[in-house]
């Protein structure tokens, strides 16, 4: 998956702006630390409100049972798995930005220059999941609920994603 997403992102590079580049790298670290948020908060949530909110027909919220009760699959494919691929993919991004600058730049230092950019990849990634991990903790139950609005708007046009169609298990 991270191969397939790394030749389409620097295929797309190719033609786009180094502003342009940036903001696509900072957008795809952006999913990694909204998909990190998301496995904390399934793993922090709690089923009691969600089930006196499906009591209600609150939309969204047997869809956020369903996380809190796979909080551990959840956790695996959000933190674990987008992660991995978010984080290979936000390094290959930098490499090709670099390559962009020092194209358009042959005096900016090889060295400074890798060194800036995976100081800017890491400070904005660990800064954006160590902020997000404190919200995730603290506000559980309303990430869960948008998620799970989310998820519903998907089985209402159609769209069934397999993982979520397996039985409920009781946490």
């Amino acid at each position: 998956m991270s191969t397939v997403l790394n030749l389409g992102s620097n295929s797309v590079l190719a033609f786009m702006s180094i502003t342009a580049s940036l903001a696509l790298l900072l957008f795809i670290i952006l999913i990694g630390v909204l998909f990190d948020i998301l496995g904390v908060a399934a793993t922090a949530g709690e089923e009691a409100p969600f089930h006196a909110m499906a009591s209600k027909k609150v939309p969204g919220a047997k869809r956020a049972i369903w996380l809190v009760r796979h909080a551990d699959g959840v956790s695996t494919f959000c933190n674990d798995l987008v992660g991995d691929v978010v984080g290979t993919l936000s390094g290959a991004l930098g490499v090709a930005i670099l390559l962009q600058l020092r194209a358009n730049a042959q005096r900016l230092p090889e060295a400074l220059a890798n060194t800036l950019m995976v100081a800017l990849i890491a400070a904005v990634t660990v800064g954006g999941k160590a902020l997000g991990k404190n919200m995730a903790i603290t506000k559980s139950t309303t990430i869960l609920l948008i998620t799970g609005k989310i998820l519903h708007f998907f089985d209402q046009i159609g769209v069934k994603l397999r993982s979520l169609v397996a039985k409920n298990k009781r946490r």
